[in-house]
């Protein structure tokens, strides 16, 4: 929970300089690009930017060449210069995460997902996508997964919001109240 708490502030901090300088886009993708090479262990580049046997200038050094290669500016080096200086490295792909969200949000932007029993077709899930769209008042990125235990229809999940249209709930509606009639 610590390490979500620091990556927002971390965040905010990083998107407001973005905006100020139109450049969220730019530091969003460097983010992203720098925490992937972070999660990565076979490549060892946390251990090469936070393990304290290293000393500040070598991890700083290490910072720096990750940053210029993911075509960082010099106010995003600063700033990855700072996460290095604080002992908060850690906290980068929570960071970029954040950024990202942050970034959708103010674009009008959510995520929504689509259980089907079978595969859809590209045209039922653009109208699928109109629909949610319509419902929530967002820019909806659709992703789709396949489930044969609903037996038949979908369920439709945006946020908080999910429109459970699956053969399963129905059959156990029916189940519940058959149940209550006895």
């Amino acid at each position: 929970m610590k390490q979500i708490i620091l990556a927002k502030r971390y965040a905010r901090a990083i998107f407001a300089l973005g905006k100020e300088h139109g450049t969220v886009d730019t530091y969003a993708q460097a983010l992203r690009a720098i925490a992937d090479l972070f999660v990565k262990p076979e490549l060892g580049v946390a251990d090469a930017l936070t393990n304290p046997l290293y000393p500040i200038e070598i991890r700083l050094k290490v910072m720096t060449g990750i940053a210029e290669s993911a075509g960082a500016d010099s106010l995003l080096g600063a700033f990855l210069h700072l996460l290095v200086e604080k002992k908060r490295v850690s906290v980068l792909p929570e960071v970029a995460d954040q950024v990202r969200e942050m970034m959708e949000r103010e674009e009008n932007i959510s995520h929504g997902w689509v259980t089907s029993a079978v595969k859809l077709d590209k045209a039922l899930l653009a109208k699928i996508r109109a629909t949610l769209e319509k419902i929530t008042g967002h820019k909806i990125l659709l992703e789709t997964q396949v489930d044969p235990s609903i037996i038949g229809g979908m369920v439709a999940r945006v946020g908080d919001l999910v429109l459970d249209g699956s053969i399963r709930t129905q059959l156990n509606g029916l189940k519940e109240s058959i149940k209550g009639r006895e």
